[in-house]
């Protein structure tokens, strides 16, 4: 282990766009703990899972995070490629520079599974932040990424108590689970006052608009599937202006349609702190994302989830977010009651107060003590 004159080392990872929101602030709790007198270090290592600069290296700018003190540049690939190329560049980064005391991963990205996996083969602790989220949906790679993790970490930095409890069914012990709450808010709430609009924000009306977010699988890589939903929805807003800003995974399939209705607004995507912006100020959101649920339920933002599962159920049970599934014909009556302003208003859940960053840090610096 890398621990020199009783300085503990951390390796914190992120690799795609989720995880710089995560990180950051951790890594600012982590400043000021050592501030307040203790004595560690930490690594930053970017895994280069996202390396298209709208995906990557604008978060770092606009959340003041510190540049990578290692990029690892897996890049693009299969499942296995990508999980294999990080696994492969982890492990040298360990072996050749040292080993940490102990390796915070975040998510459930590929970076997240290789970086857990890869610390674990070579005796690094892992801490996995987020730990406990359960969507039961074995097609999602997410879902794999997250049960390998938790399987093999040492601690829990949990979000909810549906967390704990998926935890405890799968048999951890309460002392490796610590409930801290939602990194994802703490950046949030940290950045309200900074967010600005978009450059076409000019052709918006706040609350008079919907934001729009796809890149699952089962919703993106069928062109004649996105197209149903993409016509439903479009239709179901009755003339009212979609901005849907394009992940480049679903930009590929969109380039095949034939056509796109005409109230749905091609965007690329937007960094934090203008995509946060379109967020504030819509009327409603529809997504497949996660992260999303979240950021909506705190700001009290209608959301429409089309899937069929979520890992997230404190956002639907407490907050705005309501699954509809992934067959087109539930978007209509479900825009009807947003429109009509039936739309069920939601509470924050416990411990999302933007402080998780802060019990992160005291706990870490307990348990490496």
């Amino acid at each position: 282990m890398n621990k020199v004159n009783n300085t503990p080392l951390l390796d914190i990872i992120a690799g795609a766009r989720p995880n710089f929101m995560k990180i950051a602030p951790i890594i600012r709790a982590l400043e000021q703990a050592r501030k307040d007198g203790w004595n560690c270090r930490w690594r930053l290592v970017h895994t280069g899972q996202h390396y298209d600069k709208r995906m990557s290296e604008a978060f770092f700018e606009q959340l003041g995070l510190p540049q990578p003190d290692i990029n690892l540049n897996a890049g693009s690939g299969t499942q296995a490629q990508q999980t294999a190329a990080i696994m492969t560049a982890y492990e040298n980064l360990l072996l050749e520079r040292g080993r940490p005391n102990a390796c915070i991963v975040v998510g459930d990205v590929n970076s997240t599974l290789a970086c857990a996996v890869t610390a674990q083969k070579l005796h690094v602790p892992v801490a996995h932040v987020e730990g406990g989220l359960r969507s039961h949906d074995w097609t999602m790679p997410e879902e794999i990424n997250r049960r390998v993790t938790d399987s093999i970490s040492d601690w829990f930095f949990t979000t909810s108590e549906y967390a704990n409890e998926n935890l405890r069914r799968e048999g951890v012990e309460d002392a490796r689970i610590f409930f801290v709450g939602n990194t994802m808010i703490d950046t949030l709430l940290a950045n309200l006052d900074r967010l600005r609009p978009p450059s076409f924000a000019a052709a918006l009306r706040a609350g008079e608009y919907l934001v729009l977010t796809l890149h699952r699988p089962a919703n993106v890589d069928d062109p004649a599937n996105l197209a149903r939903l993409l016509h439903a929805i479009g239709d179901g807003a009755t003339g009212r202006t979609i901005v849907f800003p394009v992940h480049p995974r679903t930009q590929q399939v969109v380039e095949k349609l034939n056509s796109v209705p005409d109230n749905i607004r091609l965007e690329e995507p937007q960094p934090y702190l203008e995509f946060i912006w379109l967020v504030k100020h819509a009327l409603g959101v529809i997504t497949d994302s996660g992260g999303i649920t979240e950021e909506t339920t705190v700001l009290g933002v209608p959301c429409m989830t089309l899937r069929d599962n979520t890992e997230r159920p404190e956002t639907v049970e407490v907050g705005t977010n309501e699954l509809l599934g992934t067959d087109p014909s539930a978007i209509p009556p479900a825009m009807d009651r947003l429109l009509a302003g039936k739309w069920k208003k939601g509470t924050i859940p416990p411990k999302w107060d933007g402080r998780t960053g802060e019990r992160i840090a005291r706990h870490l610096e307990e348990l490496l003590a």
